[in-house]
């Protein structure tokens, strides 16, 4: 007599993973100790965690934050390399296209008018003839990388694209205010106007952290004179740039702390309203 074959164990005793039911594990996870297959493993420091404890965690965890209120993130400065991405493809595509595509974003007073893009667009293109073909967007990415990722992780990503954007109008406002009529066609282009926009409020964050800004200004100072010596530079655009950014950066650095995100967005639509109005009513007035 031969003994009967012991039954199989039932379908419930066979662990499966909750979100994939078709896929059998026998790892499970360290916090809730449900089954997880392979997909939903997430490594931890004793065994693994399953994605929906990993997301859980990720939401009671605490916020740390810079003394600007920006969230500390990690990874690389998405809103520099960006801006620095664009203005190096939109370079490429000058060399490609030629003026069919300088032309078309490039900043001209008397076409802004009438094409306002060209107050943002005009600091993805470059000066691509004579000396200042390589070391124009050489010196802008240079200082937009240094000061970009510090800038970013002190105010956060959304004020860094604010502060830089804005400074570029700001820089072209200025170009076209003090333009005078023989200047009303010259072609501007770059991010000079961005970038002294970083300066101007680099030196208020410094002062805001208690720290000296003479380094800084020095830097401002030698690029003021470059800008009239140096035949071809738009020094209006600097000097705007540079002046919205510090007032963008004093809003941003002494905003009061339960009130950053309503003071750094209001200071930010309200400076460009005012640059706006600058610009229709120098428009105006010709």
């Amino acid at each position: 007599m031969t003994a009967p074959e012991p039954a199989p164990p039932p379908a419930s005793a066979v662990p499966v993973c909750p979100r994939h039911p078709d896929r059998v594990s026998y790892v499970r996870c360290q916090r809730c100790e449900r089954p997880v297959c392979a997909e939903c493993q997430r490594p931890a420091a004793v065994g693994v965690h399953c994605v929906d404890c990993v997301r859980d965690a990720a939401r009671t965890a605490p916020v740390h934050r810079t003394i600007f209120g920006a969230v500390v993130r990690r990874g690389p400065p998405v809103v520099t390399y960006t801006l620095i991405g664009l203005c190096l493809a939109s370079y490429v595509l000058q060399w490609v296209l030629g003026w069919s595509w300088t032309g078309l974003l490039a900043f001209q007073p008397a076409a802004a008018t009438v094409e306002p893009w060209r107050f943002v667009t005009a600091a993805f293109v470059h000066s691509t003839q004579g000396y200042l073909a390589l070391t124009h967007i050489g010196f802008n990415m240079y200082v937009l990388w240094i000061l970009g990722r510090e800038l970013e992780v002190a105010l956060g990503r959304w004020r860094m694209a604010a502060l830089f954007l804005v400074s570029v109008v700001g820089g072209h406002v200025a170009v076209m205010l003090l333009a005078g009529v023989d200047d009303w066609w010259r072609v501007v282009v770059g991010a000079s106007g961005g970038v002294f926009g970083l300066f101007g409020a680099l030196v208020v964050v410094l002062r805001r952290m208690g720290r000296s800004p003479r380094a800084v200004l020095a830097i401002i100072a030698v690029n003021a004179v470059i800008g009239f010596v140096v035949p071809n530079i738009a020094w209006q655009a600097h000097l705007g740039g540079l002046l919205v950014g510090a007032a963008l950066g004093a809003a941003f650095a002494y905003a009061p702390k339960g009130r950053r995100t309503l003071v750094g967005a209001g200071a930010s639509g309200l400076v460009l309203a005012v640059l706006v109005l600058l610009a229709v009513l120098r428009t105006t007035t010709l």
